[in-house]
């Protein structure tokens, strides 16, 4: 299953975490709404992605601007650095301003 983010191909949206792997990636916090639109919420880089999103800090953020189920996608990055996942963070960012995390 997959999700298109402005012109990137996740994996997901997923429900659980349990389906996220401890790889470098970008991810993208969904709102999943009863109207079937994916509002994204938040984005993010990490080295560990599942960790990341398990321990996130901005997760009462998440929860509070929730109108529906939340989601994760994950654009996986192996062959990117931070550098590299950042500037995929801020694309997306630019097209959807998410309402949690403002770098």
């Amino acid at each position: 299953m997959t999700i298109t983010i402005g012109r990137w191909e996740f994996e997901g949206p997923y429900s659980y975490t349990n389906y996220l792997y401890d790889h470098s990636g970008v991810y993208a916090i969904l709102d999943r709404r009863t109207d079937g639109i994916d509002y994204v919420i938040d984005v993010g880089e990490s080295a560990s992605v599942k960790t990341r999103v398990e321990t996130h800090d901005r997760e009462n953020c998440w929860t509070r601007n929730q109108q529906g189920t939340l989601a994760v996608a994950v654009l996986y990055t192996p062959h990117l650095q931070q550098a590299g996942r950042r500037i995929i963070e801020q694309e997306i960012r630019s097209l959807y301003p998410p309402a949690c995390g403002i770098r």
